[in-house]
């Protein structure tokens, strides 16, 4: 079974009730990329009428998350995944409807591909960034993620 958006919408409802509610939604993921799209809504909203940095992290982290474990889904192999490290930066107030992406699917496969041959955890910084409609850059996301092979 391959991992498709609405797959991983339905993921997000009952396993990451907050990303869903606050309106994150996959709408694409490929072999080398993934997009995630929120709109700017009350329910995700800080006190400065614009989107809360932690839906916006919530997003920016499916991007990359997504492509990782559809990565390992495809490696046929029982591999652990974390975020061991993250950051970010804004760079314009985010309002109307946000997209995400990450385009580094290649990162992944050798990450995988070098864990599965050494045996030894992996590291991997995945980048996505926040675009508004207008296509202007909001916001920079970085997440460092730890690949090991179980065993």
């Amino acid at each position: 079974m391959t991992i498709s958006p609405r797959k991983l919408n339905m993921f997000l409802l009952f396993k990451l009730p907050a990303a869903y509610f606050c309106g994150v939604r996959t709408t694409a993921l490929d072999d080398t990329s993934c997009k995630v799209s929120v709109k700017h809504r009350w329910i995700n909203q800080n006190p400065f009428n614009s989107m809360f940095w932690a839906v916006q992290g919530m997003a920016a982290e499916l991007t990359t998350g997504a492509l990782v474990m559809s990565k390992i889904k495809a490696s046929g192999q029982n591999i652990s995944m974390l975020v061991a490290n993250n950051n970010a930066s804004f760079t314009k107030k985010a309002t109307g409807r946000i997209t995400f992406a990450c385009d580094q699917g290649a990162k992944v496969d050798e990450a995988i591909k070098n864990a599965i041959a050494t045996g030894e955890g992996q590291t991997v910084v995945l980048n996505s960034k926040g675009i508004n409609k207008e296509g202007v850059q909001v916001s920079d996301f970085n997440f460092e993620w730890t690949l090991k092979v179980k065993s």
